[in-house]
């Protein structure tokens, strides 16, 4: 579009600009008829962290996509940002930028924490969606984004770049179709990536002037801060993140639901879950050991996670798993177990071998990052939800499973329980990959039974009803949904 025609379009739809939050679906169709009928889509991007800079260059590299505006609580960054992808229009305040009539899309890239609130307030405003995974902080926030996007017809999809790989249709073409290696036994997913900690200052954390830490919170609690940092190691703080469970736990658990499954398990039926913050001596309080065990009622699922090094004298490297198997899975990916060998899979690559250990095929990934956002784009366009890869109800459920870990080690947390990891799950190698963790933990002196480990019993949950049900459940589903500051409240949508 050009200037001339940009500001046109300004002028006119600035009336429907300022009522988009009391006439969200009218404004959705005043919207959706100017991004049909123009090439050119205004982006607008929330959030200029690290992750916001990638995803936003990226869309700024596709055609038709003109970045007009930023926001940002530290207004440096949100500046800095601006400038690398042409922005006219910056903001402290992201509500400023949901009332800019020259944004037609937002990406959101902000903490977790504020994932769900600037979702569902930008379609509200009439903005389609591409928020960054995890989806939601809590699981009754995740199904208000899905409900949102229902309710204002809007395009909404989460940041899982890898369901628009074109190597995932052949891998499950492989599994499924051919049956190349028989019947699924169960898959487990890992992530072994080192992390280092995050310090613990004895006073609180003095927040930068520059920032709007007011914004910053939002729907947070305001707490004081005893990491040295304000910015990224918010990931390892209950009231801003969701540990690695909900960073890289996310994009593996997403692969797992989309390759294995197919998408036809939305959500567990049982969950169990062991883990702790050990070795560090920081102010973080989500688990760097992290093993879950879920019951989909079809294939027994686990996740193995852990940000410590193979030992604590090591440089490098990280820690291996292959319980059950002869070959070993990769450190971030994971591995299905069939009755005639194993698939392991990754970003970007997979391999299948057969039961002794012998390479039989090999796969190898496309451009997933840049797939994934034409893919928004065009669905953006043709207003068509079907075509999107990583619809917002897909990302919805694959986010859950993280939730729902997270949940699980933090009852086991509150009821100071070291016990119901090691009760019979009915799967016989679960007990395999905790020996796994034993063995690795013993290398920093520590046992499953100290109190800095902490395990839940099995809780029962509904997917239908996204509810714990059954013992314990009062203590599960307090953690389905946070309290939130006034003014920054996620709205129940009806």
């Amino acid at each position: 579009m050009s200037g001339l025609k940009r500001r046109s379009f300004i002028q006119s739809a600035g009336a429907a600009g300022a009522a988009a939050a009391l006439y969200g679906p009218q404004v959705a169709s005043a919207k959706s008829r100017h991004a049909a009928a123009n090439d050119e889509i205004g982006f607008g991007l929330i959030g200029a962290g690290g992750r916001g800079n990638q995803v936003i260059g990226g869309f700024h590299k596709l055609d038709g996509v003109n970045v007009v505006a930023v926001a940002d609580p530290d207004i440096r960054r949100a500046k800095k940002t601006a400038e690398s992808v042409d922005a006219e229009n910056v903001y402290t305040d992201l509500r400023k930028l949901l009332e800019d009539p020259a944004v037609d899309a937002v990406v959101i890239a902000t903490c977790n924490h504020w994932h769900c609130l600037a979702a569902v307030w930008a379609m509200q405003a009439g903005k389609d969606v591409y928020v960054e995974k995890p989806l939601s902080h809590s699981q009754w926030e995740g199904r208000q984004v899905v409900k949102a996007a229902r309710k204002y017809d809007r395009v909404c999809q989460l940041g899982t770049q890898q369901r628009s790989d074109p190597m995932q249709a052949q891998i499950k073409d492989y599994l499924h179709n051919e049956k190349a290696l028989g019947e699924i036994e169960y898959v487990q997913a890992n992530r072994f990536g080192r992390r280092a900690e995050i310090g613990k200052r004895d006073t609180p954390l003095e927040i930068d002037k520059e920032v709007d830490y007011d914004l910053w919170l939002g729907p947070a609690q305001e707490e004081p801060i005893y990491r040295n940092s304000l910015h990224y190691d918010w990931h390892w703080d209950w009231n801003t993140g969701s540990g690695e469970m909900g960073n890289w736990g996310v994009h593996v658990l997403d692969d797992v639901r989309n390759v294995v499954f197919q998408d036809s398990v939305t959500l567990p039926t049982r969950v169990l879950a062991t883990g702790g913050r050990v070795w560090w001596d920081d102010a973080g309080d989500t688990p760097n050991v992290h093993y879950t065990y879920f019951d989909t009622g079809k294939i027994p699922t686990i996740i193995a996670l852990s940000n410590l090094p193979a030992s604590p004298d090591s440089g490098k490297g990280q820690w291996a798993s292959k319980a059950g198997r002869i070959v070993g899975g990769p450190s971030t990916g994971y591995a299905v177990k069939c009755e005639g060998g194993v698939y392991l899979g990754g970003r970007g690559f997979g391999q299948a071998y057969d039961s002794d250990g012998k390479k039989l095929r090999s796969f190898k990934g496309g451009d997933m990052t840049k797939l994934h956002f034409q893919n928004f784009l065009d669905a953006v366009r043709s207003r068509k939800n079907e075509t999107l890869n990583a619809e917002i109800e897909v990302g919805h459920h694959s986010t859950g499973w993280c939730n729902l870990a997270n949940v699980g080690y933090r009852v086991g947390r509150e009821m100071s329980s070291q016990a119901g990891a090691a009760s019979d799950v009915g799967f016989d190698t679960w007990p395999l990959v905790l020996d796994e963790m034993k063995t690795q933990l013993a290398r920093f002196g520590v046992a499953p039974s100290d109190a800095v480990i902490a395990s839940s019993p099995m809780l029962a949950h509904d997917p239908e009803t996204e509810q714990f049900t059954g013992q314990h459940a009062d203590v599960a589903n307090r953690f389905l949904k946070r309290e939130y500051r006034k003014g920054y409240v996620v709205p129940e949508i009806g």
